[in-house]
């Protein structure tokens, strides 16, 4: 009988480049509403994961047109004006969706830091270094990767900040 072969992603063959350890965690695709909140928090519950760990990736044009990857909790919403000061821009503008995969080789709902066409500045939101592990999207739908923040934040030249709207 044949072994069967992981499926390595782009963002995986990278890491393992870099010598940095992960987990390929994967979900069952569904019909819900991907790039929403509630999407987010679907797969981190797919994976048995708290939504604080799982970090969607959101890709903004800065006043300047550079572009930013932003990285944040899945249940949240990230803080334009706070993105901006974090990257020292005047104002971002999230990407339209049908820019996506032009600006970053990935499809919406796929989008990692890790892998993009070009290596724009990455920011994590500051809770990212709070946990021993984070969930990031492998670039693909269906698959993420599980790993400590240290090591990744490292390999992107990444920041963190707060990037969050605050709620109440």
């Amino acid at each position: 009988m044949a072994k069967h072969k992981e499926d390595k992603t782009n963002v995986m063959r990278i890491l393992d480049r870099g010598k940095i350890p992960y987990t390929a965690r994967s979900y069952q695709e569904s019909e819900g509403p991907e790039g929403t909140r509630e999407y987010g928090v679907h797969v981190a519950q797919a994976l048995g994961l708290p939504p604080d760990r799982c970090f969607k990736t959101l890709v903004a044009r800065g006043a300047s047109q550079g572009i930013y990857v932003f990285e944040v909790p899945v249940a949240q919403t990230l803080d334009l004006k706070k993105a901006a000061r974090a990257v020292g821009e005047k104002s971002v503008q999230l990407l339209h969706v049908a820019e996506i995969e032009a600006v970053t080789g990935y499809v919406r709902g796929g989008c990692s830091p890790v892998g993009m066409k070009k290596a724009y500045p990455p920011v994590f939101h500051r809770t990212a270094l709070d946990a021993g592990t984070i969930c990031i999207s492998a670039g693909k739908i269906g698959a993420q990767v599980e790993l400590a923040p240290g090591p990744l934040l490292e390999l992107l030249g990444a920041g963190t900040a707060d990037l969050i709207v605050e709620e109440g």
